[in-house]
């Protein structure tokens, strides 16, 4: 049986990579740091048939210890300080786990066994003010975050020691990519949340920053797919993953106000507080490589994305209330 380490286990992708790999066969040992205030709900379900095991991404030693008494053949580096907003009020903290991080991975890999397979999560926030449209693998890098700049390093590194010590070191870029078990900090599922809020009568405004920000949006479960196809190959390569369509976040609001018959511009307040200091305008990636060479292309549309988010988080909120 072929057996797996997720980091970042708890998150939206490596919840749904877990239960993706379940049924593929693997064993799933999952890194969880020790914190004041550990979320399992997203792998509720699966607790069970998963091993969980202490570590941190600042803790080489704690890295090297894992590999040496799991021996995974597989390594999936999800975990990150993710979110782009957080970046700017603490970029040296994004910089050393998001960036630095992988180094220490992918420097204990090498050290306890270099056969074993890796993928990094790069990001298309790496694009940033983007110089080509659509974004491919071969897009130069113009990142406008604190966040994107440490997924740079994240990327490079990777590419670093793939080619520097022969490891099976892959990167998936992959464009922004939604669920209902996405983090309510991130705009699409503040999106939802304040719709079934509103629907159901226990607000009647939702404060947004910039509505004309453009990205390429998907569904997180065909996505981690992508990520498990990357290191079946023979040959490490790094991938773009999307939909190659782009949808602005006034659509976005307006397909899922509109999903509960209501008029978005009737609850809908552009906030200054949620401006970001530099603003990525327009992602869209071009994932004909991945389709080429992985087989991989998206299941869920965007519109089917929405509706599931939105429909998610009326449900919740029934149940909680």
């Amino acid at each position: 049986m072929p057996k797996a380490l997720i980091t970042g286990i708890t998150g939206q992708d490596g919840s749904y990579l877990a239960e993706f790999l379940l049924t593929q066969g693997y064993e799933v040992v999952g890194m969880v740091r020790r914190t004041s205030t550990v979320n399992f709900h997203r792998i509720a379900e699966i607790q069970d048939q998963i091993e969980l095991v202490p570590g941190d991404l600042g803790d080489q030693i704690s890295l090297i210890h894992i590999l040496e008494q799991h021996r995974p053949q597989e390594v999936y580096n999800l975990a990150a300080q993710s979110f782009v907003q957080t970046s700017w009020t603490q970029p040296v903290f994004t910089g050393d786990v998001t960036g630095l991080g992988v180094t220490r991975l992918l420097d204990a890999i090498r050290i306890v066994d270099p056969g074993i397979r890796f993928y990094q999560a790069s990001s298309s926030e790496m694009f940033g003010k983007v110089v080509e449209v659509p974004q491919r693998e071969s897009t130069p890098f113009y990142p406008r975050s604190p966040y994107g700049v440490a997924k740079v390093y994240g990327h490079w590194i990777t590419i670093n020691y793939r080619e520097s010590y022969g490891l099976h070191a892959t990167s998936g870029i992959l464009f922004n990519h939604e669920s209902p078990r996405r983090g309510r900090e991130f705009v699409t599922r503040k999106i939802t949340n304040h719709v079934a809020q509103i629907k159901l009568g226990l607000t009647d405004e939702l404060r947004l920053g910039n509505l004309d920000a453009q990205r390429d949006w998907g569904f997180a479960g065909d996505y981690v797919k992508a990520m498990w196809l990357m290191l079946q190959q023979d040959e490490p390569q790094d991938y773009v993953v999307a939909t190659g369509e782009t949808h602005s976040v006034e659509e976005f609001l307006r397909v899922a106000f509109e999903y509960v018959n209501l008029d978005w511009h009737d609850y809908v307040i552009q906030d200054p507080r949620y401006m970001r200091p530099a603003e990525v305008d327009l992602l869209v990636g071009d994932p004909s490589k991945a389709g080429a060479n992985l087989g991989w292309e998206p299941a869920v549309s965007f519109t089917e994305l929405v509706k599931m988010m939105v429909d998610a988080d009326i449900e919740l909120l029934k149940v909680s209330s």
